[in-house]
C-alpha cells in the first residue's frame, strides 16, 4: 500500500533516496524496484532486519542492483548522513512520532541536495482527530502519535525549513473507516466480527484492485483521505 506518488515526487533510475521511518519497507522496496538507490532509514532494528532481508531476495530476483539498497539504523534527530546526500527523501507517517518534529525535518532539508525533492505523509487532521476522540489507546502508546497536523500548519514547517512546498494531495479514503471502527470497538480487539469483515475487504482490495473500489478510493480521497501527502522541493 503506497502512499507516495513517485512520480510527483520526481522518481528517476539511479536516484539516491533516503527513506525515513522506513518501518517494513514498503516505500523503500517499490523505489528500489524502480532502479533507485535506496537507504531504508528506521530506528526499529527488527524492522530493518526483514527490509534487508528482503532487499537482498529483491536483488537476487534482478529487482534491483546487488549494491542498489541498504538498511540503517539510527535516529531521526541525528542522521549519520554528509550534506546533499540524497536526490529524493521520502518521510511517510513518521513525523507524528517524533517529539521534535521541527529538529527531524531540519535534519530531512540537510541531506537532500540543493535542486532535489521530498514527500512527507501524515495522518490527515480530521480524520485522526476522530480517532483520538474515540480511542485513548490508538494514540497513547509507547511510540505512539504525539501530534495532529494541519496540512497548512505542515505545509509551513516545510517553509521555514528551507523547502518550497509545490504540492498536495490525499491518500487511503477506506482506510479511514476502519481504523474509526477499531477505535470505537477496541484497538486491540482485532476478533470483532465487523473488524475482521472490513480488514478482508481492505486485503481483498490491496490484491485485486478491482476498478470498482479503486474508482471509489479515488473519488473519496480528497474528502475522506486518512493521510495527506505534502510534496517540496529544496531550492537550487
Amino acid at each position: 500500500m503506497l502512499t507516495v506518488d513517485f512520480d510527483r515526487l520526481g522518481l528517476h533510475p539511479g536516484d539516491r533516496v533516503l527513506d525515513l521511518g522506513c518501518g517494513a519497507g514498503r516505500h523503500a522496496f517499490e523505489m528500489y524496484r524502480r532502479g533507485a538507490d535506496v537507504t531504508a532509514f528506521d530506528q526499529d532494528a527488527d524492522e530493518l532486519a526483514g527490509v534487508a532481508e528482503m532487499f537482498g531476495a529483491m536483488a537476487q530476483e534482478g529487482q534491483g542492483a546487488a549494491d542498489g539498497a541498504r538498511a540503517v539504523e539510527g535516529d531521526a534527530l541525528h542522521l549519520p548522513f554528509a550534506d546533499a546526500s540524497f536526490d529524493r527523501v521520502v518521510a511517510a507517517e513518521v513525523l507524528e512520532h517524533i517529539p521534535n518534529d521541527t529538529r527531524a525535518i531540519t535534519e530531512l532539508v540537510r541531506v537532500l541536495r540543493p535542486g532535489g525533492t521530498i514527500a512527507v505523509t501524515v495522518p490527515r487532521y480530521w480524520p485522526e482527530r476522530l480517532c483520538w476522540a474515540l480511542s485513548d489507546a490508538y494514540h497513547e502508546v509507547e511510540g505512539g502519535h504525539v501530534r495532529i497536523y494541519r496540512a497548512d500548519g505542515l505545509a509551513g514547517q516545510l517553509t521555514q525549513a528551507g523547502l518550497e512546498v509545490t504540492g498536495r494531495d490525499h491518500a487511503h479514503a477506506l482506510h479511514a473507516p476502519y481504523w474509526w471502527l477499531k477505535c470505537a470497538v477496541g484497538v486491540d480487539d482485532d476478533a470483532n466480527p465487523m473488524v475482521k469483515g472490513y480488514h478482508r475487504l481492505l486485503v481483498w482490495d490491496l490484491m485485486k484492485k478491482p476498478a470498482l473500489t479503486r474508482t471509489a478510493e479515488h473519488l473519496l480521497n480528497p474528502v475522506l483521505g486518512k493521510s495527506v501527502v505534502l510534496y517540496a522541493r529544496k531550492p537550487a
